[in-house]
């Protein structure tokens, strides 16, 4: 902890550069025609200034701020008529501030040259995590701040257009510092979730290249999301002077760096700021764009065009807020749903000036689906839903979390195989990119907030976590493969104070968004959970036969099907499994089946059918099941993990472990209206 406080002011002591002549040119805005002495943000029903907002310690609030930006990452760069993107991704300069003293870089103002200028550098690619990439053993466990740099040019006709310039982040993991030419431009505290820069002010002229620093850093608190703990070893007999160990109780590698693109872009000075759409199933669409007005600029109006998929026009409405009705429209449906998953329109707003020229355009888009829930199920379209999925993890060899198009496109190839319509966002919001994909596969999202394993539940967390929660709404509401909100998983949620926490970031959620239910995987036993009551619908993590009962498969099936009917006789909503499975060695082989062999996990994995089976012909509403997990991933070092957690039905690498074909068979089966496929399956059985 006492890392963490001389890390956080030391960075708000290095934004010096910021003075006043950077606030007094910061131009008022109109917001749909209200003043605003600088940029807002909306919060559902609420509209406050950052200004008020920043999470920078008050001693600086006053004078020193960044200019004022968005706590969310805004709508996610696009090439359109009136906005230009530039990837900045590739191999950028990085080097790690020293483990025995964090605030060098700051302290030594790294940001205000090229670090190779103030010592040695490394290639660092972004994105990806920092931590796989080099033999280093203290760059894959360094705890505390890192910094990258990288030189970038703006375009000429942005600055003499008079252009918005920004930088967007899709995810610096945990928390980041953005400068521009040593210009402190903003910090941002949570990963998963984007970072936006304005830059305007700090570019240079076209002929100049810009330098752009960002300095990361992966410290985990019982006030951060996910939560961790430093713990200082005072015993020098056993360890150097000023050691420290970073703990966390979460099953996955706290990967660190810029896991996802970094784009420059630009936008007119009066530009779309949000567009909100709500669909139904006979074809209603009704929308809501806001846009920011530049001073002085008057009289903006709005237009909206809807184009199906072979973008020929099919809907027109000039206005800010309306209704459009789509003739003859085609549903978005879940993959084995229907001949066409994943059908998307797309939706075009513009804004105009008096004269009708256009000032700003942004498409995004949309599938026609309505989505309700209540103590029957969930239904997509009128037709009961059965979620056949898995929770996943963004991981893989080298990278870490950073984003990989292939490895995107490989593992939604892998799920289509599965038979697969959904999986949550385990443990943590995925990448933009990801969630297109899904979009247009057809396959749903339980959309998860990064809220893992929560071992306190006071006010100072709550409000980081409803504030974390308003961010990932506002991304990922347009969404039709989104189906659900996660607000945790496997909190625990047996200490009494989470029934209030529960009850106000569920609440926070429902008001940010309406349209969709809430949930949480919870791992805790029926009687002493305190954060069903607040959910919408009940998903629970369990692993019978494997962390309790260890070997004894014959339990599974008794087991799974007392355990979830109790759950929905006592809240009388709908109940599924989020997680169910056992570690799973590839090539190591047992029989009769022995913990760890691809025999255990298939014996464990038709227990479960079973137990599926019947609840699914029983009085409780089953609403779906869903393995853990997708493939194999890094965790901390452990003697309970062997080269990490070993439970998913494909390798690390993506290769099938002889399980998938398990989950294949099956949910082919129940994507046909079939039951469990046991029958086909009898040379996994141990009696003919």
């Amino acid at each position: 902890m006492k890392l963490f406080i001389v890390i956080f002011f030391c960075l708000v002591y290095q934004l010096k550069y910021l003075c006043n002549s950077v606030e007094a040119s910061f131009p008022s805005v109109l917001i749909n025609g209200v003043e605003h002495e600088t940029f807002p943000i909306s919060r559902g029903d609420e509209t406050r200034i950052l200004r008020e907002d920043a999470r920078i310690p008050k001693t600086r609030r006053n004078k020193e701020l960044p200019p004022a930006q968005y706590t969310w990452g805004g709508l996610y760069p696009r090439d359109t008529a009136t906005r230009e993107v530039k990837s900045l991704d590739g191999i950028w300069n990085f080097r790690l501030s020293p483990k025995d003293d964090p605030d060098k870089g700051f302290r030594e103002e790294w940001y205000s040259a090229p670090l190779a200028s103030s010592g040695d550098v490394i290639a660092m690619a972004v994105p990806s995590s920092y931590n796989d990439v080099t033999q280093d053993k203290d760059l894959r466990d360094h705890v505390g701040w890192a910094w990258y740099d990288t030189f970038f040019m703006t375009p000429r006709r942005w600055l003499e257009d008079g252009e918005r310039v920004l930088v967007r982040l899709g995810s610096v993991h945990y928390s980041c510092v953005v400068y521009v030419n040593g210009v402190a431009i903003t910090a941002h505290e949570g990963g998963h979730l984007p970072v936006l820069a304005d830059v305007t002010l700090a570019v240079k002229p076209a002929d100049q290249a810009n330098l752009l620093t960002v300095a990361v850093n992966n410290v985990l608190t019982n006030e951060t999301i996910p939560q961790g703990e430093i713990q200082y070893k005072t015993d020098e007999t056993m360890y150097p002077p000023g050691y420290f160990i970073q703990y966390y109780d979460f099953d996955f590698f706290n990967y660190a760096g810029i896991h996802r693109p970094v784009l420059l872009y630009s936008t007119p000075q009066s530009y779309i700021d949000d567009i909100t759409v709500v669909t139904d199933a006979t074809g209603v669409l009704n929308f809501t764009i806001d846009y920011v007005a530049a001073a002085g600029v008057t009289d903006l109006s709005c237009s909206v065009d809807v184009f199906d998929a072979n973008m020929s026009s099919v809907a027109h409405a000039d206005a800010c807020q309306g209704t459009i009705t789509i003739s003859n429209p085609q549903l978005w449906w879940p993959y084995l749903m229907d001949p066409k998953p994943g059908y998307l329109y797309t939706l075009r707003a513009s804004i105009k000036a008096a004269d009708g020229s256009l000032v700003d355009q942004y498409p995004i888009r949309v599938g026609l689906r309505a989505l309700s829930w209540g103590a029957t199920g969930i239904s997509l379209n009128g037709k009961p839903l059965y979620i056949r999925g898995c929770g996943k993890h963004e991981d893989s060899d080298i990278r870490g979390k950073g984003f990989d198009p292939a490895l995107v496109v490989k593992d939604f190839s892998l799920l289509k195989w599965l038979g697969a319509n959904a999986f949550r966002t385990s443990h943590y919001p995925y990448a933009e990119e990801i969630m297109d994909q899904a979009d247009a596969e057809g396959i749903m999202v339980i959309d998860e907030s990064p809220a893992v394993n929560l071992r306190t539940f006071d006010e100072t967390l709550a409000s980081r976590h409803s504030e974390v929660m308003r961010e990932l709404v506002r991304r990922d509401k347009n969404r039709p493969a989104v189906i659900s909100w996660s607000l945790a998983n496997e909190p625990r949620s047996y200490q009494a104070a989470a029934t209030s926490y529960f009850a106000e970031v569920s609440a926070v959620t429902k008001l940010a968004d309406p349209t969709r239910p809430v949930t949480s995987a919870l791992s805790q036993d029926f009687n002493s959970d305190n954060a069903a009551p607040s959910l919408d619908v009940i998903w629970v993590n369990r692993y019978y036969s494997w962390y309790s009962d260890t070997g004894h498969l014959e339990l599974v099936q008794q087991q799974v099907v007392t355990d979830l009917t109790r759950w929905y006789n006592k809240y009388n909503k709908p109940v599924g499994v989020s997680e169910y499975g056992a570690d799973a060695v590839p090539g190591l082989h047992m029989d009769p089946a022995y913990t760890w062999s691809e025999e255990y996990q298939m014996q464990l994995f038709l227990g479960n059918f079973a137990a599926f089976d019947e609840l699914r012909g029983s009085s409780v509403v089953f609403m779906g099941e869903m393995f853990w997990n997708f493939a194999d991933f890094m965790t901390q070092q452990g003697t309970g993990r062997a080269g990490g957690n070993k439970k998913g039905v494909f390798t690390r690498s993506r290769q099938p472990k002889p399980t998938s074909f398990l989950v294949r068979d099956r949910y082919l089966n129940l994507a046909s209206g079939k039951q469990s496929p046991q029958e086909s399956c009898r040379w996994f059985k141990s009696t003919p």
